[in-house]
C-alpha cells in the first residue's frame, strides 16, 4: 500500500474527502517526525513507538579490502511495533 492508497482508505473509513484525509495524514506524519527529530518518544499504544536512538562510533571493515573503517556516531529513527500490531501480523 502506498501513500495515495492509504489516503483513499482513510477517506472511505472516515467519510472525509481525500483532500482532508491527506491533510490529516500529513499532519500526523509531520508531528511524529518533529517529535523524533527533537529526541522525543512517540508512543501509540497498541501500534508502536517511534524514537531516535544514538549509535556509537565504531570500527567496521571494508568488505572488498578488509581494511578497518571508522564509522562515525549517528542518530537514527527507530520504530518498535506494539503487542497488538505484532499479534495482528501473526
Amino acid at each position: 500500500m502506498n501513500k495515495q492508497e492509504l489516503i483513499r482508505k482513510i477517506s472511505e473509513d472516515t467519510n472525509l474527502t481525500q483532500k482532508q484525509a491527506s491533510a490529516a495524514l500529513d499532519s500526523m506524519l509531520d508531528a511524529i517526525m518533529d517529535a523524533v527529530k527533537n529526541h522525543e518518544k512517540v508512543q501509540l499504544v497498541g501500534f508502536g513507538t517511534f524514537e531516535a536512538k544514538q549509535r556509537n562510533a565504531r570500527i567496521g571493515r571494508n568488505p572488498k579490502t578488509k581494511e578497518p573503517v571508522e564509522i562515525p556516531a549517528s542518530v537514527a529513527p527507530v520504530f518498535k511495533a506494539g503487542k497488538v500490531f505484532k499479534d495482528a501480523v501473526k
